[in-house]
């Protein structure tokens, strides 16, 4: 799959078929999307473009108006929505900056200059509650109406729903956010995983006897918070037991090298002996999470936060023992 940052670059197909969104968790809804996409782009002879946003516009609009509580926690990090896009054999996928001047477009502007101009859209698919412009004026009948007038195909996709539930972002997150992992998994199609490079930490881990795989969870107001059980991919070739940390570690200095960066730590309950001390550092690993053990504590010392460490261990091998 080819990304772009933006629509004005050279590599950027003349012509496709297109749907907009933000694409958070690329859930289930999404997927029926995608794969609808594609035929449709298949059938006009055109490649596939998933056209989304970042930051969030509901981030860009929480931060102009300095209130961060309309934020929405975020599901995933754009590097794993772009990995899902690919996953789903997306061709295209075009982020564009949600700025002032996104913002402020009128729905007839961004029809002409982003839709038409920038990607040379033949067929736009959208969901049933898809809004656009400025001040969300836009709606699907002038989408369709500019469709009629200009010589583009525009479709609309009703709810996607399993077992009665309608699946969408607000319904993973809430999943997420209340330690829901298989619900979670059901609506994503999938377990839930965060993914990216090994970072150096404080390496306080180490010195407690519980060496940590550190990844920057690049937004920060992750849905899913707390103690977890998980499998790390990416390490050797098959996956590897652990338990994880998703927050911002309340016991520990907030002026360590990570502070105030929300962070996931994963400590592998057995250690690849061939990747040695410092062998996993700079390599990307997905880290699937599956079961929530606990939100997250604050300790009272180091001999304390040991201890909870330890028995985090404890039941996150209890848990894989049940599934054996």
């Amino acid at each position: 799959m080819k990304v772009f940052r933006g629509f004005k670059h050279p590599g950027v197909a003349p012509a496709c078929a297109v749907t907009i969104g933000n694409f958070d968790g690329v859930h289930r809804g999404h997927q029926a999307m995608l794969s609808l996409l594609k035929g449709e782009a298949h059938q006009r002879g055109v490649p596939s473009c998933v056209l989304t946003f970042e930051p969030h516009p509901r981030d860009y609009f929480a931060e102009l108006h300095k209130k961060p509580e309309l934020a929405p926690a975020r599901v995933g990090t754009l590097r794993d929505k772009l990995e899902d896009l690919a996953q789903c054999g997306v061709d295209q996928a075009v982020v564009l900056p949600f700025d002032a001047r996104l913002a402020n477009q009128s729905p007839q502007e961004f029809i002409q200059q982003v839709l038409l101009d920038g990607l040379g859209a033949k067929y736009v698919l959208v969901g049933d509650d898809f809004r656009f412009g400025k001040q969300r004026a836009g709606d699907y009948a002038l989408l369709d109406a500019a469709g009629e007038a200009q010589g583009f195909d525009v479709a609309r996709m009703n709810s996607y729903e399993v077992h009665g539930l309608r699946v969408s972002s607000s319904a993973v997150r809430d999943a997420l956010g209340q330690g829901r992992m298989q619900d979670a998994a059901r609506l994503l199609g999938r377990p839930y995983y965060i993914s990216g490079h090994v970072v150096h930490g404080r390496k306080l881990g180490r010195t407690l006897g519980f060496k940590t795989l550190n990844l920057r969870f690049a937004h920060w107001k992750p849905a899913a918070s707390g103690i977890f059980v998980v499998l790390v991919h990416g390490l050797s070739h098959k996956p590897i037991q652990g338990v994880a940390n998703l927050g911002v570690r309340p016991s520990l200095d907030p002026n360590d090298v990570n502070g105030g960066r929300v962070l996931l730590e994963t400590h592998c309950l057995d250690w690849p002996d061939a990747l040695g001390a410092e062998g996993a550092y700079g390599k990307i690993i997905r880290v699937e999470l599956l079961h929530k053990l606990h939100d997250e504590l604050k300790y009272d010392g180091l001999d304390a936060l040991t201890q909870g460490i330890r028995q985090d261990c404890d039941a996150a091998r209890a848990w894989f023992s049940k599934r054996i």
